[in-house]
C-alpha cells in the first residue's frame, strides 16, 4: 500500500534499516503463526525473546549494559513494525524495555543494573511490571501492596493485576507503598512467598502471557530496592515511555488492518465487480487511509520531541488518545468490508480489533488521558 503522504521518508537511513528488518522479521517469524496463537491464547516468548535480543530490540533506547542505544524515533519505527504484526508481541517487548529494563536503568543501583540488563537485553531474561493492582488501576497511589522494614531487609505483601508477561519472568519490578512514600523493588522469580498465575480466558491479547503477582510475606534484602527514586513518579516514568512506544505500535495495527481492507476490496467481486469499486467502500477506505496518515504524522512529531528531550507527558497522554481511537476506527471499518470473512482468523483484522481493545485501556484509559488534556486545556484537574 502506498504510503501517500511520504512519512517514511522523514525517517533517515539507520531507522529505514530497523523499519524493514523489523519488518522482515515480523513477515518470517510472526505472521505465519500469530492466528495460531491467537486462537490457542500461547506466546512462545522463550523462543522469540533471544532472537528479538540479537535484533537489539530489547531496551533498545537505553544506553550501555549490552542495549543498542537507538533513538526514539528508531525505537517507535520498531513498535509500529512490531504491532503490525500482533499487540502482544510489541507488548512483550515494551514491557521488557520500557518497564522492566528502563526502571532498573533509570534508578537501579550498579549491581541490579550489572546483574539483569545485560542478561534481559540479550533476551536471556525475561521482566514483568508490578503497579496494577485488582481494586487500583486508575489511581496508583490507592495501591495496597505494602513493603514493610524488618531489619535490614523488607517484607512485601499485596498483589498485582493484569501483568504481562508476569508467569514467564524471571525478574518483576514491584511497585509499593512503604513508610517513606511509594518505592520500587526488584523481585526475583522463584523468591519465597512469590506467585504469579497466568490469567485465562481473555478474548484480547490472547498471543501474550498475562498474569496476576501475588506477595505472601515475601522477605528481600535491602539490596532489592531501587534507590533512585521514591514517590509514584517513579512508575509514573515508566509509564511514560511505555505510552510512547504505544503511540507508535497502534499505527501498525492499523496499517495491517487498512491493507487486509484494500487487498479484500479489490478481489471480492459482488455485482458483477471488485467492492473497491463502489463509491462507499472507497469513502471508508479514503477515512480509514486519512486516520492512519494523521496517526502516523502524530507518532513522527512526537518522536521528534522525545529525541529533542522535550517531550511533556501531556503529550504522549495525547498521542495515546488519538492513536488508539484511530486505529480502532480504522478496524472497526476494515472489518465491515470484510464481512463475514472479517470475523475469522484468516484476516487479521478481528485479531487487531480485538487486542486494540486491551490497549485503548492498559497504560491509561482513555478517560484518564482525556482528563490529562483537560487540565492542560483549563488548568483545573478533575481527576476526583
Amino acid at each position: 500500500m502506498d504510503d501517500l503522504l511520504r512519512l517514511d521518508d522523514e525517517l533517515d537511513a539507520d531507522q529505514r534499516l530497523i523499519r524493514d528488518t523489523v519488518r522482515s522479521f515480523v513477515a518470517d517469524r510472526v505472521l505465519p503463526h500469530v492466528g495460531d496463537w491467537f486462537e490457542e491464547a500461547v506466546f512462545p516468548a522463550r523462543e522469540l525473546a533471544p532472537e528479538l535480543g540479537s535484533l537489539g530490540l530489547l531496551g533498545m533506547h537505553l544506553q550501555g549494559y549490552g542495549c543498542a542505544g537507538t533513538d526514539a524515533t528508531s525505537y517507535g519505527v520498531a513498535c509500529r513494525e512490531l504491532e503490525a504484526g500482533d499487540s502482544g508481541l510489541r507488548s512483550f517487548v515494551s514491557v521488557q524495555g520500557s518497564l522492566a529494563m528502563f526502571p532498573i536503568w533509570k534508578y537501579g543501583s550498579d549491581e541490579q543494573k550489572e546483574e539483569w540488563l545485560p542478561r534481559m537485553a540479550a533476551g536471556q531474561a525475561i521482566g514483568c511490571f508490578g503497579l496494577t493492582e485488582p481494586d487500583h488501576g486508575s489511581d496508583p497511589a490507592g495501591m495496597r501492596t505494602y513493603a514493610k522494614k524488618d531489619g535490614s531487609d523488607w517484607i512485601l505483601n499485596g498483589s498485582k493485576m493484569w501483568i504481562t508477561n508476569g508467569s514467564i519472568a524471571d525478574v518483576a519490578v514491584v511497585w509499593a507503598q512503604t513508610d517513606d512514600g511509594v518505592r520500587g523493588f526488584v523481585v526475583p522469580a522463584g523468591t519465597p512467598g512469590f506467585s504469579a498465575p497466568e490469567i485465562h480466558k481473555k478474548m484480547s491479547l490472547r498471543a501474550s502471557v498475562t498474569s496476576s503477582l501475588y506477595f505472601d510475606d515475601v522477605r528481600l534484602p535491602a539490596s532489592a530496592v531501587l534507590p533512585g527514586v521514591t514517590g509514584l513518579r517513579g512508575p509514573l516514568s515508566c509509564l511514560s515511555e511505555a505510552r510512547y512506544g504505544i503511540v507508535w505500535g497502534v499505527t501498525g495495527a492499523a496499517r495491517a488492518c487498512l491493507e487486509a481492507a484494500v487487498d479484500y476490496a479489490k478481489t471480492r467481486v459482488q455485482f458483477d465487480k471488485p467492492i473497491g469499486a463502489f463509491q462507499l467502500t472507497q469513502e471508508k477506505l479514503a477515512w480509514m487511509y486519512v486516520g492512519l496518515a494523521q496517526a502516523g504524522l502524530t507518532a513522527l512529531h512526537l518522536g521528534r520531541l522525545k529525541d529533542a528531550g522535550t517531550l511533556e507527558p501531556r503529550q504522549i497522554s495525547f498521542g495515546k488518545l488519538a492513536n488508539v481511537r484511530a486505529a480502532l476506527d480504522i478496524a472497526r471499518q476494515a472489518r465491515s468490508i470484510l464481512g463475514g470473512n472479517g470475523i475469522t482468523l484468516e484476516y487479521p483484522v478481528i485479531r487487531h480489533m480485538n487486542n486494540l481493545e486491551s490497549v485503548l485501556t492498559y497504560e491509561g484509559t482513555q478517560e484518564i488521558h482525556t482528563l490529562v488534556l483537560g487540565e492542560a486545556l483549563t488548568g483545573l484537574a478533575a481527576y476526583r
